[in-house]
């Protein structure tokens, strides 16, 4: 399968330490099977950061992520754990990754996810409406997050 990143820069190899902590999934490499989704990010990266948008096209078998040499974590939509485990990754506060997944499979959360989680963890709202609240916008969208330098091994650039 074809996997996009979309960005302002020509990807040669991928470097975690350009990752951005606090994510849904944690801090990691995330790529998409949506191409038009990685455009829309290519283009907003650029707009913000300078540069072009430059959509990076990766494959990747699938078949890898039941193997048995990933540890893979699959979100099959949004569900409790799904929102607890983004909720998890968003407010770690610690250099530390929260979990040891190689790869997470699973919904983008909403991008007002901050002021959520916040409502979330002050207990204004509870555990089922945070699920509404952090189901994307634009219809369920799911992304791949490879969290290890194993994971990427795993990723051939096109």
């Amino acid at each position: 399968m074809k996997l996009y990143h979309g960005s302002n820069t020509e990807i040669h190899k991928i470097d975690f330490a350009k990752s951005k902590p606090n994510k849904d999934f944690g801090k990691g490499f995330y790529l998409t099977a949506d191409r038009h989704q990685a455009e829309q990010l290519a283009e907003q990266r650029a707009m913000f950061f300078g540069g072009e948008p430059v959509v990076n096209e990766y494959l990747f078998d699938e078949k890898k992520l039941k193997n048995g040499l990933l540890n893979v974590k699959i979100f099959e939509g949004y569900t409790i754990e799904w929102a607890e485990f983004v909720v998890t990754n968003r407010s770690n506060p610690s250099q530390q990754p929260t979990h040891d997944y190689d790869i997470v499979y699973g919904p983008i959360a909403n991008d007002k996810v901050g002021v959520q989680i916040e409502l979330f963890t002050d207990k204004l709202i509870d555990i089922e409406t945070l699920i509404k609240r952090l189901q994307f916008m634009k219809g369920i969208t799911f992304q791949y997050f490879f969290g290890s330098e194993k994971a990427v091994a795993y990723l051939q650039k096109l």
